[in-house]
């Protein structure tokens, strides 16, 4: 590889890494924002939070690559042309393909590196991912019930807490249990605590009674106590396995995988495509990168065309990106089609290839340009 090129593939290697790690901020901080209110309502720590979401960094970058990787080669020739250093590198005898070497060299690091990232940490992070919630959402006594919201712990029983206190204490409790029917009572307390033991979730309230209602009579029944405990585990709807999603599985297990294992049979598209589509994705940063400089770098170079072939680049991208994942949901629904998703991957790369071999006209002054050029 020539200074030229080395001189271009540095650029856009930082180019990358900065739109990347931009691209990543932008989509933790949405993902954190939707889950702010497990700080703010439901005390969660903020080092479980940060936790959660570093493990969707993978997932992340399985689709920031392929869209940072075509921005930045859009970018960076883009900027060549604008410089007229591109005119100069053409003029020094440089072909198509020597002018895109240093895209297709990052491409394939690209390319490498989102394989390692969707056979290796994908399945692993988001299967962690989800047992984490999982726990947190069912074995955790201090994240299910929300202050200041009647929180339905199951379909018969609510439970509403006014406020919590910096030390965890509970003040205005209100249970309300109507899982029999015939005498549903209401449970109301000044103060109380959540307690976690033996896997066990209760309420401990003092300083407040219990009313029941006996439906048969009409009569009222209020109890009036110092402390009372009641029981959340014993009525909550707890799932007694954790259903995997496709994307925590391994790829192994994802290709094959019998339609019996699952559930809901239904499903077996979904995993199907799951695992071609994690070895069809890497091949589309790869194809990106070759329509963004092949339409940049064909044809006659110059200011005026280069906003027309970035908007041409963009246009073919986004169609790509359409029909990708209009296939990936036919081909879940009708799993005879999953083979169409490697040609379909191969159709970017083939496309700009086949763009790269018209060949622009030599501009007059060519050589004058490279002689008034001051590398960088």
């Amino acid at each position: 590889m020539n200074s030229l090129n080395r001189y271009v593939l540095r650029q856009l290697a930082v180019g990358m890494i900065l739109v990347t790690v931009v691209l990543i901020g932008v989509m933790w901080l949405s993902q954190s924002l939707k889950s702010v209110d497990l700080i703010v309502n439901r005390g969660l720590s903020p080092g479980t939070l940060f936790y959660l979401t570093l493990l969707l960094l993978p997932n992340f970058l399985t689709i920031i690559l392929p869209i940072a990787l075509f921005v930045v080669v859009c970018f960076v020739y883009g900027k060549l042309i604008t410089d007229r250093e591109l005119v100069v590198m053409r003029s020094v005898g440089l072909s198509q393909f020597a002018l895109a070497k240093p895209v297709f060299f990052l491409a394939s690091v690209v390319v490498v590196f989102a394989y390692a990232v969707n056979i290796y940490l994908v399945p692993g992070s988001y299967e962690k991912f989800r047992e984490l919630k999982w726990d947190i959402s069912y074995h955790s006594s201090s994240i299910f019930l929300q202050e200041g919201a009647f929180n339905a712990v199951s379909d018969d029983v609510t439970v509403y807490i006014r406020e919590r206190s910096a030390d965890q204490q509970l003040r205005g409790i209100l249970v309300h249990d109507d899982r029999n029917h015939e005498k549903p009572s209401t449970i109301m307390a000044s103060r109380g605590a959540l307690v976690q033991s033996d896997g066990k979730v209760r309420v401990v309230m003092f300083d407040g009674n219990r009313q029941e209602v006996d439906k048969a009579t009409n009569k009222l029944s209020i109890l009036t106590f110092d402390q009372h405990v009641f029981d959340l585990q014993n009525v909550r709807s707890v799932p007694t396995a954790r259903y995997r999603e496709p994307r925590e599985r391994d790829l192994r297990e994802l290709l094959s995988l019998d339609q019996d294992d699952l559930q809901n049979p239904n499903d077996y598209g979904k995993f199907v495509v799951e695992g071609h589509k994690r070895l069809t994705g890497p091949v589309y940063a790869f194809g990106y990168a070759i329509i963004a400089v092949a339409w940049l770098i064909s044809g006659t170079i110059g200011r005026r065309s280069q906003s027309r072939r970035i908007a041409a680049a963009v246009a073919f991208f986004i169609l790509v990106q359409a029909s990708a994942m209009g296939l990936e949901n036919v081909s879940a629904k009708n799993p005879e089609l999953v083979p169409l998703l490697y040609p379909h991957a191969l159709l970017p790369i083939i496309v700009g290839f086949l763009v790269m071999l018209h060949h622009p006209r030599r501009r007059k002054g060519a050589t004058g340009a490279l002689m008034r050029a001051r590398p960088a």
